[in-house]
């Protein structure tokens, strides 16, 4: 029984032995993921981390099938995602991608895209969903008329982020969100990324090279090295005492030194 699942709280993603190959232009098979396995547990973040090329993005976007596995098993709540059908299995398992995306038109209208996709008539500003959503990211309902397009990179992560939410999705994945923000907007998304997971019982996977996001909100810690699992384990005791020299090294770059 991994450290996990001795928590008590429910499993939601599973990946079993799971491997990501592809062939090279010279036709020779590169192994990008190798024999993978964690969980992520209902109302916990786990943060995955790594030197770039170590397969961190593969990883995440193997969740809601971006990207298929070449071999292993990937489970939502017990059910294999292989089974779910793709627009289904991304409305319970939301991506908040790396750099924010505005519709062209208001905070409001960028909101209401996921009821348009879905043919189902958009919420008002004054209902409860954009209500409840505005409230889980922090975001004022004044700036609801505003031009989305106009706001700061941290307003617009939020408005990602609200987006995702509306869907009521049961795992949140979020690739590098801080990678364009300022410490002062990291630390309001940590807060809020936290906020979020435990009132929302949400398994939020967190791909960061940011080891302040990984010190204050992450509870599960996974360090990739060449598509493999290095460590993995709960992140206070990783970060300060690593048992491998590759993690080792890895925190002692220098742009790890916020930390």
């Amino acid at each position: 029984m991994n450290q996990q699942q001795k928590s008590g709280k429910n499993p939601v993603v599973e990946f079993i032995d799971v491997r990501v190959t592809k062939l090279s232009p010279a036709g020779a098979t590169m192994v990008i993921l190798d024999r993978i396995s964690f969980t992520a547990l209902q109302g916990k973040i786990t943060g995955i981390i790594g030197a770039s090329g170590s397969g961190k993005s593969t990883l995440i976007r193997l969740c809601n099938r971006l990207d298929d596995p070449s071999d292993g098993t990937i489970l939502l709540n017990g059910q294999n995602i292989s089974t779910i059908e793709p627009l289904l299995l991304r409305r319970k398992v939301a991506m908040v991608l790396q750099k924010p995306f505005m519709f062209e038109g208001t905070l409001l209208e960028n909101l209401q895209r996921p009821f348009l996709f879905r043919n189902i008539a958009p919420p008002s500003a004054k209902s409860d969903e954009i209500t409840r959503v505005l409230d889980l990211v922090q975001l004022s309902s004044e700036m609801l008329a505003r031009d989305a397009r106009s706001l700061s990179g941290g307003e617009q992560q939020r408005v990602n982020l609200a987006r995702a939410l509306v869907n009521h999705p049961e795992v949140l994945l979020l690739d590098e969100p801080t990678s364009a923000l300022d410490r002062p907007s990291t630390a309001r998304l940590a807060s809020t990324l936290s906020n979020i997971c435990e009132s929302e019982h949400l398994a939020i996977i967190v791909v960061t090279h940011d080891l302040y996001l990984a010190e204050h909100i992450v509870n599960h810690l996974i360090y990739l090295e060449e598509g493999q699992i290095v460590e993995q384990g709960d992140a206070t005791s990783m970060l300060a005492m690593p048992q491998t020299a590759v993690f080792k090294n890895f925190l002692a770059k220098p742009e790890s030194s916020s930390l």
